[in-house]
Formats: C-alpha cells, sequence, structure tokens
C-alpha cells in the first residue's frame, strides 16, 4: 500500500513539473505562488533560514554579544585601515555595535581563541590610535579603554594582528607546475585502507581550509568529524551516494553551514561559497598529508536532512553542506578518470 502512494505522489510531481511550472514563470508573484501551492522544495531552507535570522537578531539587539557581528564588524574596520587614502573618520555607523559586542563578547568569554580575542582587540585599538576626534568615537574609545585597560600588555607591540604589507620572504616556494600536479593527483578515492585516520592529521588540514577566503571573515561553517565507530555507522549511511563502499569508509566529514550568521536572508547562500572556498583547500590538504577524500553527493532531501539533523543533533537554523570520506587511499583501489571541461569551453574573457 505504501508503495502505491508513493508511486502516485510521485507521478503527480512529475506532472506538476512538466505542465504546471511552465505556467507559473512569468513573474516573481506566479513563482511564488507555485511554491506556495504546489511545491514545498523550499520549505526547510526558509525555515532555516528565519530561524538563524531571529537566533542572529536575538543575540545582537537583546543580548549585544553576537560574535558573528563582531567579527564582520572587525574585518569591515580591518578594510577601512588599510584604504588608499584611509579616511580621517570612519565607521560611525557601526562603531557603536562594534564596541558593545566586543565588551559583551569579552565578559562572556565567547571567542573561539585567544588569537580570535587579540584580532578584535590589535584592530580596535588601531581604530581608536588613528582615527580624529569624534563625539561617537570618543564616547566609544572611553567604553573600550575602560574595559581592556591592562589587558594583552605582553606581546601588544609586536606582531600585531592588524593590516599588514606581505614579506616576499614568506611567499610559498611551491611552484605552479607542482600544484597544478596536486589538484590532478587529488581525486574522489573510494577505496581505503582498514587503517585509522589520525586526527592530529586531520586538525592539520583544517587549519588550512580555514585559512581561505570568507565573506567578511564570518566563516559561517565547522568541520563535524566523525570517527565513532557507532556514530559513523549511523550516519555514512545516511548519504546516497556511498552504495558499494559504504562499509569501507574509516571516517567522515559532514561540514555544517550555520545560518545564524546572518541578519538578512540575502546572505543564505554564503555558507554554501565559504564552506565550499575552505573544503577544497582541505582536500587538498589532506592529499599532503598522505590521505584522500570523496566528497559525497548530498541533495536537498528532506528526509535525509532530518535525519541527518537527528543523529548530530543540528539546530534548526543549521544545515548539512556537504559530507566527505576520509582514509588512507588503497593503492589497489581504482578512482574516476573524469574528463574535465576544456579550457575554451569552461573560460570567456569579457
Amino acid at each position: 500500500m505504501r508503495g502505491l502512494v508513493k508511486r502516485a505522489k510521485n507521478l503527480v510531481r512529475a506532472f506538476l513539473d512538466s505542465r504546471l511550472s511552465y505556467l507559473f514563470i512569468r513573474s516573481k508573484f506566479m513563482s511564488g505562488l507555485y511554491y506556495i501551492l504546489f511545491s514545498g522544495n523550499f520549505k526547510r531552507e526558509q525555515y532555516a533560514v528565519l530561524n538563524g535570522k531571529v537566533s542572529h537578531l536575538k543575540k545582537l539587539k537583546n543580548d549585544k554579544s553576537n560574535i558573528y557581528t563582531l567579527i564582520r564588524n572587525t574585518h569591515r574596520i580591518e578594510k577601512g585601515l588599510l584604504m588608499r587614502p584611509r579616511r580621517r573618520v570612519f565607521a560611525l555607523d557601526y562603531i557603536e555595535e562594534t564596541t558593545d559586542a566586543f565588551i559583551n563578547v569579552w565578559d562572556r568569554n565567547l571567542v573561539s581563541s585567544e588569537k580570535q580575542h587579540k584580532w578584535f582587540y590589535d584592530v580596535l585599538f588601531e581604530y581608536f590610535k588613528v582615527t580624529e576626534e569624534h563625539a561617537v568615537i570618543s564616547n566609544c574609545r572611553s567604553k573600550f579603554e575602560a574595559k581592556t585597560n591592562g589587558c594583552f600588555k605582553n606581546g601588544m607591540v609586536d606582531n600585531l594582528s592588524i593590516p599588514y604589507n606581505r614579506d616576499a620572504k614568506s611567499r610559498s616556494t611551491i611552484t605552479y607546475d607542482e600544484f597544478y600536479k596536486l589538484t590532478k593527483y587529488r581525486r574522489s578515492v573510494r577505496w581505503f585502507l582498514s587503517k585509522p585516520v589520525p586526527r592530529e592529521l586531520v586538525d592539520k588540514a583544517i587549519l588550512a581550509a580555514v585559512q581561505s577566503p570568507s565573506a567578511c571573515n564570518r566563516q559561517p561553517f565547522e568541520y563535524r568529524i566523525i570517527d565513532d565507530a557507532n556514530l559513523l555507522r549511523k550516519v555514512r549511511s545516511i548519504p546516497r551516494g556511498v552504495k558499494g563502499y559504504e562499509n569501507g569508509i574509516p571516517m567522515i566529514v559532514v561540514v555544517i553551514g550555520n545560518l545564524d550568521a546572518y541578519f538578512h536572508e540575502r546572505d543564505r547562500h554564503i555558507i554554501y561559497i565559504d564552506s565550499s572556498l575552505a573544503n577544497m583547500t582541505f582536500m587538498l590538504a589532506l592529499e599532503t598529508l598522505g590521505l584522500s577524500s570523496c566528497s559525497i553527493n548530498w541533495p536537498d532531501i528532506e528526509e535525509l536532512e532530518l535525519e541527518m539533523e537527528e543523529v548530530l543533533s543540528l539546530e534548526k537554523y543549521q544545515r548539512p553542506i556537504m559530507c566527505m570520506a576520509i582514509g588512507y587511499p588503497d593503492p589497489e583501489g581504482k578512482v574516476a578518470f573524469s574528463e574535465k571541461k576544456s579550457l575554451s569551453t569552461i573560460r570567456k574573457y569579457n
């Protein structure tokens, strides 16, 4: 009976996709009506985005301790500090918000690392040092100094976490040819040795991944590394793209997007962009450490997302973005050739 019901639903969906969808593409209003009346494909995204927005605004307006606001605004101040020419007065529309967030985050110890805390401090310290007198800035400077007097005295003069000129001596010696060789060597590996994956190597790869660019440095994602045998068995059975090699996966990574990083729906797509930038670096870094990976197909299928949400105890504003299998590659296992598009096909100038 269940099978008949499922087939009937699939037939109805196919009919809607093939017939009705063509009738509703004449305007934004009509397309919105289509998804209200006939399709719930975006409901989970809407629900997650709204949950993230409310969580963000609550921490911002009520608690005044939104870590994402502090990260974003600190980066905005950095951009003001490195501008040429640098304005004598800037950031007036958000310096109060930034100072309040800094003080409350400081008090509640919400920062993930001492280095990041030092970055907040150094950038604000530099800002208050170089900007000219203004009533708004003077008020914020007084609050900042009252809160931080005596903090970070050691090591605050040297190695400031503020905009700097890159030193050519620090430039990597990796040639393009070597880098290209690495990108060609990296392929999706589905056959792994039955050998535990050292956590310290995965952590090294993540350290490289987090150097990737991120909009306003918010890094709205996190890596959930699954290597516990019982949890691994549950998680690796959820994606549908692991048939045939599921039981040989020694570690799986679920990349989670945090939609509470944003105050507006306009930014909902950034969790995918920023995490993808980091994930490619992560996979390349794994190869340099002798490990390989396979990014696993993860379409937006509600039943699978709900299952992952339950297994990993995710918040309503968190979304699984990508799953990756990780392990030591089995030299006897083949990888797909996967010829890529030609340069002339994929590239256009202007």
